[in-house]
Formats: C-alpha cells, sequence, structure tokens
C-alpha cells in the first residue's frame, strides 16, 4: 500500500525536479527574456515591449557567476559575430548590474563617423530604414562624432531612436565579451492591463 502512494508522489516530485533543470538550463545557455523599460529603440521596440534573447547565438558561455578564466564566464564554443544591424543586450558599460538592448552599427575595424545625424562607415553613408529621427536641433556629439577607428573586438552600438538614445557616442564600444545576446523576437507587449499589443506579439527583429 505504501508503494501505491509514494510511486506517484516520487514521479511527480522527479517530473517537477526534470522540469526545473531543464528551465535552468535553458535560462543559462539558450535563452533570456528581456523587458524593455525605454524609448531609445523606438520605432523598432517599444516601452514594454518583452523579448526573447538568444544567448548563443554567438557564444556557448558558461554564466559570469562561475568564474574561470575570464571574468564574464568561460567560452565553451563561439557560435558567431555580432553583425551590422543585430539588435543586442549587452552589460552597461558604466554600471555592469544593468543590461542595455541596442543595434549594432560599428564592426571592429571600422572608422565610423556622424555628420550630420548621417552614419558613415568607412568613409560611407549608411542607409538605416530603422532609424528614428524627431529632433531638428544639433546636438554636438549626439549628431556629429568621430571620426573613430573602432578597436579589435568592440561594436559601436546605437539606439534607433537617435535622438533619445544614451549609446557608443557617448560611453564607446562595447567590448564582444559583454554580449549577452541576439534579440529574436516580442513574446508579448502591453502599455496597460486593458492595453496588450496583439499585433506586435511573436514579430521576429531584425
Amino acid at each position: 500500500m505504501a508503494n501505491h502512494i509514494l510511486k506517484p508522489l516520487v514521479d511527480n516530485l522527479l517530473t517537477v525536479a526534470i522540469a526545473l533543470v531543464l528551465a535552468l538550463f535553458i535560462r543559462t545557455f539558450l535563452v533570456q527574456t528581456f523587458w524593455i523599460p525605454s524609448g531609445s529603440m523606438l520605432d523598432t521596440l517599444w516601452v514594454d515591449d518583452h523579448l526573447l534573447v538568444s544567448k548563443c547565438a554567438y557564444d556557448v558561455r558558461l554564466p559570469s557567476d562561475i568564474r574561470l578564466d575570464t571574468t564574464d564566464g568561460k567560452v565553451l564554443m563561439k557560435t558567431g559575430d555580432p553583425e551590422r544591424g543585430d539588435i543586442v543586450v549587452f552589460k552597461f558599460p558604466e554600471d555592469e548590474t544593468k543590461d542595455f538592448i541596442k543595434r549594432v552599427i560599428g564592426l571592429p575595424g571600422e572608422t565610423l563617423e556622424v555628420r550630420d545625424k548621417v552614419v558613415y562607415i568607412n568613409g560611407r553613408p549608411l542607409e538605416e530604414p530603422y532609424a528614428r529621427h524627431t529632433k531638428s536641433d544639433t546636438l554636438p556629439v549626439r549628431d556629429n562624432f568621430g571620426p573613430v577607428v573602432i578597436p579589435p573586438d568592440r561594436y559601436f552600438v546605437m539606439g534607433d531612436n537617435r535622438e533619445g538614445s544614451y549609446d557608443s557616442r557617448w560611453w564607446g564600444p562595447v567590448k564582444r565579451s559583454k554580449i549577452v545576446g541576439k534579440a529574436l523576437l516580442i513574446y508579448w507587449s502591453w502599455g496597460s492591463l486593458t492595453d496588450i499589443r496583439f499585433d506586435r506579439i511573436g514579430t521576429l527583429l531584425n
């Protein structure tokens, strides 16, 4: 009789344990959720969009709290490099307890310049259909920047909402090792309990 009572209990506990291990594995190595708190990526990303971020798009690495040969976690396998146009989540250089999200604009070794709000890569204007400009005034640094050569292993990132983004124009390119992952899709979006943006749910990001 005891076996008939204990077996279902053990099975249920085992199922829960396996589910927790799988969830931890996915959260650690594969996918992370991210919430948009500001308008720096408008119109691509809205405040209160919720994203799925691939943590293995560029590297498969141990978590940063498992410190081996680097402070950012040991890279187990390199799966690719960030490309221009990728929307990436990274550790904010001025406070690494915070995650930021921006778009990759400049790659290692390239010369980047901003002239009157237009981005130039190696002297050629960059076509940016995603960029949003909301102000006609000109602000040094924000609208005229560089030219600078992006160092090896670093990426110049900018928000799509150019007049409302605090990005590499102020604090420099992001180290590759600080990039957490690539944003994949919007899995949830709402402005309030009565304002669920169903048309944005499931949107793939590019």
